[in-house]
């Protein structure tokens, strides 16, 4: 479906290929002064050197070759030869009834789909999810849920971090409480027992006790150091473990992220691509890609035109160990043999970038990947009222969960004071509250464009006023309540037609859902989606205000703005299903 945006563009860049000007000069926009005109074409300024005339005589050109025109109602001059147009009635009808006709509310497929892989999320085994996952994992959810709209085959992981110094703390710390279990007999050769040895709650007491242990103790580093080999090296009981460390994890993360609305379609961690390090640590050094220095295997990823300079990748260090960087090429490397994606999207925060950028040209050096198919996706941070990330009031690191909790609570609270869902029986008045909950904390989020920090209010963000995510929800359920009165009254929506200026400024909100989408497509920013849904709804409370819909006499005019009513809900619901929310059907 072709904008009004594009109709216009195209019929005025027709014009000024017709004075002999390229046609890219008919570009329009919505106006900056919708007051004068709904859109605008500024063309003609440019064009003045061109043409060798005033702006003004060249907007006079334009003028002459789209007078009579059935696309434009009214063309006006203004100031120095900006064009103000407004489209003919008709045009806004057409637009509104293709839109009504379409199951994706007028918003269009990619012209070529790809596999795209999404690595977000990231938490690590054996720690609760803080704060700092909020961002990756709204994000990272928001983009595969685009770009999978968008008409992409996605393919999201989670990408545990379950490999490493911290697996050898955890081992060496239960054997230091239970050291009877058959996980620590190098001698065992049974089968070890199904059930795990620990809780999520024990994982999260061994870790920061194990880490506390080794830092002050270098004879306990050492011990776990020593795990950790022995661990990478295969030991079978230590391999056991670990197994059931990340299945008691992954549990409990579940249990977040679904209260999250979040989900993956790969559970897979650092420790499922350790064992091809070997091979593409020794294909590396015969093809000459890593070469030896200072004792260690690096990759040069150095350019001569880069601003600042880029250490080499350590693919194996001095002391003989593969690092995180050696771990990311081999899931690369696994991800092209198993599903040969042709984009790779990490959403991780800023701090990463250097980190990446080191393993991308690493891994398009190697031939693991061609160039431009691994992107960082950068996001700052969740910051507190002072400004600095966001904690406890003890200092203390924000859990996640309780983040949610919290949210829960102040979501129950708002709707009790807004004497919203009085009428609902109290399990679905709690489900409501969790939907206003998550919708409060992934907009606050999603609403900022990614790479800037933001602060995070909660008593802002739960409010039912202003930009905000439960402002939207009510706002659908407020459409929703319109047209369940009208089915009971019998009333259908019929074809559109515009009568008031309220309803062509619907119309046009409603015509600027793909160009949204595309933005927030490119540019892998959700926040555009986020600016259109609320310009979507409040353009509705306007229309709302303005066209009595249910009371309205006329027949053909009621079953339209019915229509209308009944796209804007459509519309809104898919948009808000991209960011991760749903919106109940009472409130």
């Amino acid at each position: 479906m072709t904008s009004i945006v594009d109709q216009l563009s195209a019929r005025i860049g027709a014009a000024f290929e017709a004075i002999g000007l390229p046609a890219d000069l008919g570009r329009c926009t919505e106006s900056d002064r919708p007051d004068l005109a709904p859109y605008q074409c500024n063309g003609a300024m440019a064009a003045a050197r061109l043409a060798k005339k005033a702006p003004r005589a060249v907007a006079d050109d334009i003028a002459a070759q789209l007078d009579g025109d059935a696309l434009i109602a009214e063309l006006e001059i203004a100031g120095p030869g900006f064009l103000n147009i407004t489209p003919a009635t008709s045009v806004y009808e057409a637009q509104a009834n293709g839109i009504v006709a379409d199951d994706r509310a007028g918003a269009a497929l990619v012209e070529a789909a790809r596999t795209v892989m999404i690595d977000f999320g990231g938490p690590n085994v054996a720690k609760p999810m803080h704060v700092g996952h909020l961002r990756s994992s709204v994000l990272g959810d928001s983009l595969q849920r685009l770009f999978r709209f968008r008409g992409d085959t996605v393919i999201s992981d989670i990408h545990l971090g379950d490999w490493g110094y911290q697996m050898g703390l955890l081992v060496t710390e239960l054997q230091s409480e239970q050291p009877d279990l058959p996980y620590f007999d190098a001698d065992f050769a049974g089968e070890y027992p199904s059930e795990p040895p620990v809780t999520i709650e024990d994982l999260s007491r061994l870790y920061p006790q194990a880490a506390a242990a080794a830092k002050d103790n270098e004879a306990r580093a050492a011990l776990a150091r020593k795990a950790t080999a022995e661990l990478q090296a295969g030991r079978r009981g230590y391999r056991a473990l670990l197994a059931h460390f990340i299945a008691v994890s992954i549990a409990a993360l579940k249990h977040d992220f679904d209260a999250l609305g979040v989900h993956f379609d790969l559970w897979k961690g650092e420790s499922d691509v350790n064992d091809l390090i070997p091979a593409l640590v020794e294909d590396f050094k015969a093809r000459g890609v890593a070469e030896k220095s200072d004792g260690a295997w690096v990759v040069r990823v150095a350019r001569e035109d880069d601003k600042k300079e880029l250490a080499p990748l350590i693919l194996v260090s001095s002391q003989g160990s593969a690092l995180y960087g050696t771990t990311d090429l081999a899931t690369i490397q696994d991800r092209k043999t198993h599903y040969d994606p042709d984009l790779i999207l990490y959403v991780v925060d800023l701090g990463q970038s250097d980190h990446f950028e080191q393993v991308y040209r690493a891994a398009y050096k190697a031939g693991l990947a061609v160039e431009d198919s691994l992107e960082h996706i950068k996001f700052g941070t969740v910051n507190g009222p002072d400004g600095k990330r966001l904690r406890t009031r003890a200092g203390g690191t924000f859990r996640l969960a309780d983040l949610i909790s919290e949210a829960y609570e102040r979501a129950r609270a708002r709707l009790n004071e807004a004497g919203l869902g009085a009428e609902l029986s109290a399990d679905e008045f709690d489900r409501v509250a969790r939907m206003v909950a998550n919708a409060a904390i992934k907009f606050a989020d999603l609403q900022n464009y990614r790479t800037t920090n933001y602060i995070f209010e909660l008593d802002r963000f739960i409010s039912f006023e202003g930009k905000t995510g439960p402002y939207l929800l009510y706002q659908a359920v407020r459409v929703k309540s319109i047209m369940r009165k009208a089915e009971a009254e019998g009333l259908k929506a019929g074809p559109i037609r515009i009568t008031d200026p309220a309803e062509a400024a619907l119309v046009r909100r409603l015509d600027g859902f793909d160009a949204a989408l595309q933005r927030a497509y490119d540019l892998r920013a959700p926040n555009h989606i986020c600016d259109h849904v609320y310009s979507l709804a409040q353009a509705f409370s306007s229309f709302y205000a303005a066209c009595p819909i249910l009371p309205e006499k006329d027949e053909a005019i009621r079953s339209s703005r019915l229509a209308l009513a009944q796209t804007t809900l459509k519309q809104l619901e898919i948009a808000l299903s991209l960011i991760g929310m749903d919106a109940p059907e009472k409130m």
